[in-house]
């Protein structure tokens, strides 16, 4: 198989570092918005780098992964779709609904697959949960909390188009929690903090927030996230039942310290961010990808998925704003017809109308 990679930041490196490892990989091609920057990656794994990503298409490829700048996405789906070829993308499609239906539309007519990079469905931990649920281990299940908590905020350039906590951060958990539980989410009441940094008000983004989720089954969900979790790195999930409680991420690096007398004192190490935390998942999904185009495995998270998420973020937005909650069926009552029926079709979710798209950064992911 020969791979095209668009994005040589961080995530993009990463991918680049596992495809250029990958038996079935005969050759990478991969742009950057930085030429240079393709040049280095390239030279250190034994890629081809190409100066454009216009050239990149042009080649014979069988496939694309996109770690790009967020902006970028759809456009890029749209492309690759054009060209009849399979798509590895981040998180998200589109920083709005619109945008998203818009790319999924193009992947659907073109009859193509489109995986999504929602990588906690590829962690130990998390698998571990969903086969849990899914063999009845906790009993009947009634609680689920989850969190993402960052170190340190990002460059204040990023908040603006980052799409904001909800859905730069919290769509992982809403993701995490669909996939998990294997059920849908139908309401939210969401709040925000912009208490710290006062980039965070400036970019209209909040540097904490905190979203109460119900499910399909009544399962009741917390989800919080912050950018200012100075301890570390820390994502978590814990799934309680009638019948047993299990936690994912809870381990040795955790960063996390118990006040109990002769508890185990806080770790050495915590983890410092996600590409450590997992490493591993994102190049399992990567190898899964190359199953997935070649036929060995289904698509493990299509773009539907990604919809479904970004659903969530949006009406947690909305609650936020009104403080009030908000029920995802609700969005779909200002969607489009044409967006109504695909809604119908996944259990009544749908668009609202999309806010501005942001200003297109370079094709570039740090």
């Amino acid at each position: 198989m020969r791979i095209g990679l668009i994005g040589t930041g961080r995530i993009g490196t990463l991918h680049a570092r596992t495809l250029s490892a990958h038996p079935e990989v005969t050759e990478l091609v991969v742009a950057d918005a930085d030429p240079l920057r393709a040049v280095e990656v390239a030279a250190a794994l034994d890629a081809t780098p190409v100066p454009t990503v216009g050239e990149l298409f042009s080649l014979d490829i069988h496939a694309v992964v996109i770690a790009s700048a967020t902006a970028s996405h759809a456009e890029l789906i749209r492309t690759a779709a054009g060209h009849g070829l399979p798509v590895f993308c981040e998180k998200p499609v589109a920083l709005d609904l619109r945008g998203t239906r818009e790319a999924l539309d193009a992947v659907a007519e073109a009859g193509t697959l489109l995986q999504i990079g929602f990588m906690r469905r590829f962690d130990a931990g998390y698998t571990a949960a969903r086969e849990a649920v899914r063999a009845g281990r906790l009993g009947r299940l009634h609680t689920v909390r989850a969190l993402t908590s960052d170190p340190a905020p990002p460059p204040a350039a990023y908040l603006p188009l980052s799409g904001g906590l909800y859905r730069d951060c919290l769509v992982h958990d809403f993701d995490a929690i669909r996939w998990v539980t294997g059920r849908e989410i139908v309401s939210v009441y969401a709040a925000g903090s912009q208490a710290g940094p006062a980039m965070f008000a400036e970019a209209g983004d909040v540097a904490t927030a905190a979203a109460l989720l119900t499910l399909d089954d009544g399962t009741l969900c917390t989800a919080t996230a912050t950018r200012v979790n100075g301890a570390g790195y820390d994502v978590r999930m814990e799934l309680a039942g009638e019948r047993d409680q299990f936690a994912v991420g809870l381990d040795g690096r955790t960063p996390l310290t118990s006040l109990e007398p002769g508890a185990a004192p806080a770790p050495d190490q915590p983890w410092p961010g996600f590409l450590d935390r997992f490493g591993p998942a994102y190049e399992a999904e990567i190898t899964a990808f190359v199953r997935a185009v070649r036929g060995e495995i289904p698509n493990p998270c299509d773009g539907q998925e990604a919809l479904a998420a970004l659903l969530a973020a949006e009406a947690c937005e909305l609650s936020r704003a009104t403080a009030t909650p908000v029920e995802i069926a609700t969005l779909a009552d200002q969607a489009p017809p044409a967006s109504r029926e695909e809604a119908g079709r996944r259990a009544g979710r749908g668009e609202r109308p999309a806010p501005a798209a942001p200003a297109t950064p370079p094709v570039t992911k740090s």
